[in-house]
């Protein structure tokens, strides 16, 4: 039987329905359903991961800055999605594979991307964002939804070769509405693959607001294919860790994949081409401001006596330092010239790609002399 599902109100009754382990003032709440998954999480690690979000948070401030000052041609914000994005990442195994959305920051982070890393696709520079391979974490995906079809057939395929890993894959409440990912479900619990679908559910798909894109909540969809799912508060980095923790869990073992709804807020716009001032108001933004993230595991920390104004200047001298990293690593790229987009497209040249590149080189003079 499916399960009662309340309609979504508002965001303030939306987030009430998730699971949580760290209350919005830093309380630990006892949670039986979570608990036992960051049971060994200690206060050593919960400032790792404090200083995870927090250089996180820098790095996106430095990608929004480098594009207002013409260096980079987009960004897609991540502030405020810190805790899901590192709470789950954390909590992937080196051995797992992540495809992700465009707005992952933080999770290539947690998995070790440089700082050219950050930028390199954004700035449209040559090659993927990334080495796939060294970070096992397939190329920012900007065709919405698309990634998930991507993560389910490679879960088949680690089904068939009978490995020891899990496909993990990412995207927004938006993206739940296109048919990719519908598809990726149906797929995925047919063929009972290991992958865990996570959709960051920040409220809005560009100016559309959740409740527009579903009345109920998205996780309530996933029973509906046979996959299990779980709903936490994407601002709560613990609930978000053992969420990830129990699908990996339940997706390795066999039991096919697993659906998480991580529930928290795009505090800016879409990318660098949105004015969210146009469909939000402040108070919500103020609302949410109140959960921040961040602020949350800080006061936690802060209540068991395991942080100080010492430890929190070093972190933000971390965040400081991997933003100037970032920013010399974008400043010192060297942009191929605009005719080597055809080299490498075949492996001996043929006419057919001369008169291409005799085209483009012609219209690339048209406009010499323009000032």
């Amino acid at each position: 039987m499916s399960p009662q599902l309340t309609p979504i109100v508002d965001t303030a009754q939306d987030l009430e329905l998730s699971e949580r382990i760290l209350a919005p003032d830093g309380a630990r709440i006892a949670n039986p359903r979570l608990d036992a998954y960051v049971a060994d999480v200690d206060p050593s690690q919960l400032r790792a991961l404090l200083s995870d979000m927090v250089v996180v948070r820098r790095i996106d401030a430095e990608g929004i800055a480098l594009q207002r000052q013409g260096q980079l041609g987009l960004w897609a914000p991540c502030n405020g999605q810190e805790a899901t994005q590192i709470g789950t990442a954390r909590a992937i195994e080196a051995r797992d594979y992540i495809f992700p959305s465009y707005r992952e920051t933080g999770v290539i982070y947690a998995r070790g991307a440089r700082a050219g890393d950050f930028v390199r696709a954004w700035r449209g520079e040559e090659g993927a964002a990334y080495d796939p391979r060294e970070l096992r974490v397939a190329p920012l995906q900007i065709i919405i939804g698309a990634q998930t079809l991507h993560a389910v057939g490679y879960a088949i395929g680690i089904k068939h070769d009978k490995a020891d890993e899990v496909a993990v894959t990412y995207f927004g409440d938006g993206a739940s509405s296109q048919g990719d990912v519908n598809e990726a479900m149906v797929f995925a619990s047919s063929y009972q693959a290991p992958v865990v679908f996570v959709c960051q559910n920040n409220h809005w798909a560009i100016s559309e607001p959740v409740a527009v894109q579903s009345q109920f909540p998205i996780a309530g969809r996933a029973p509906g294919f046979g996959i299990p799912s779980l709903r936490v508060d994407g601002n709560d980095v613990l609930a978000c860790m053992a969420a990830m923790r129990w699908a990996l869990e339940h997706a390795r073992s066999g039991k096919g994949p697993a659906f998480i709804e991580a529930v928290t807020y795009r505090m800016g716009p879409h990318t660098t081409a949105d004015d969210p001032t146009r469909y939000r108001s402040e108070a919500d933004l103020e609302s949410w401001r109140r959960r921040d993230p961040i602020a949350r595991l800080e006061a936690h920390l802060r209540s068991l006596g395991e942080l100080d104004d010492e430890q929190l200047a070093e972190i933000q001298t971390a965040a400081d330092t991997a933003a100037r990293e970032m920013r010399a690593a974008c400043l010192g790229m060297v942009t191929r010239p605009p005719l080597a987009v055809f080299d490498g497209v075949y492996a001996e040249p043929h006419t057919d790609l001369q008169r291409q590149r005799d085209e483009y080189a012609a219209y690339l003079a048209s406009f010499e002399g323009e000032a």
